[in-house]
């Protein structure tokens, strides 16, 4: 049976297998040894299973993430989806935010991980009106991402009309959080130059998704072998559109603009 390939640039073709070895991969397959990008043999007794099971999950995940877009426009409060892979810096540029914009706005935090409230412990008394905490461990399977679901129950325990904006926090991974809507009215990403340049390429589905890509961590520059340019052509290719701010979450360096922009989004 056929399955569709995405590339990293969104484009997408269908793979035959049944067609054998007149079919063409270019450079995505090693025929020598069997391995490559495009090689998605291994599923070809559950491929079909396996899409209808995702379908479904998305689609009920998309309702109740529509209820929750509801719920926020019902409240007046604007909601922004915070995305990195962990230790990126998302905390540390979170709790500079609230120290900055606390008294200005009235931002609620919902708080995800898989497991321990240590994210939200170190944000308390920075100025949120009010947080509070996901573990996906707790009833939800330790899922690596937030999904509607889980947004919803932490909705529940927020005073949402109480608030102007929300920050969802998502679990710390590169991957999974940018492909589950949960409701907010935009996506913003965090992204450290420890990380490398390659990874928009590597991992483009978030970087696709974000409407704003802090690049932190810029006072270890001159200490990195990281080539600055090379990072922001890679992240262009995959999403010409993304606003960049380059921002130090320690020495508070691009927090202003960064809050500019939060800002704007309530």
């Amino acid at each position: 049976m056929g399955r569709v390939h995405l590339h990293a640039d969104g484009t997408e073709h269908l793979h035959d297998h049944d067609r054998g070895d007149d079919h063409d991969h270019g450079d995505d397959h090693d025929h020598a040894t069997g391995r490559g990008v495009g090689d998605h043999t291994g599923y070809a007794e559950t491929g079909t299973v396996r899409v209808e099971i995702l379908e479904n999950l998305l689609s009920e995940n998309d309702r109740v993430a529509d209820a929750n877009r509801h719920a926020f426009a019902q409240a007046g409060v604007r909601a922004v989806n915070l995305m990195s892979s962990p230790g990126a810096g998302k905390t540390t540029l979170l709790k500079r935010t609230l120290q900055a914009l606390g008294s200005s706005l009235r931002i609620g935090v919902l708080e995800g991980d898989i497991a321990t409230t240590l994210d939200a412990d170190e944000l308390e008394g920075a100025g949120a009106t009010a947080i509070a905490v996901v573990n996906t461990s707790a009833g939800f399977g330790g899922e690596c991402h937030l999904d509607a679901v889980m947004v919803r129950s932490g909705m529940s325990r927020l005073p949402l009309s109480d608030l102007d904006l929300l920050v969802i926090e998502n679990v710390g991974n590169l991957v999974c959080p940018a492909e589950f809507r949960v409701g907010e009215h935009a996506k913003a990403m965090v992204y450290a130059v420890t990380e490398g340049e390659e990874k928009p390429l590597k991992y483009p589905v978030m970087f696709r998704a974000a409407e704003v890509v802090v690049v932190n961590k810029i006072d270890l520059l001159p200490h990195l072998d990281f080539d600055l340019d090379t990072f922001l052509s890679n992240l262009r290719s995959v999403n010409p559109a993304a606003r960049v701010i380059q921002a130090s979450a320690r020495t508070g360096e691009g927090v202003d603009e960064w809050c500019a922009w939060l800002s704007g989004q309530a």
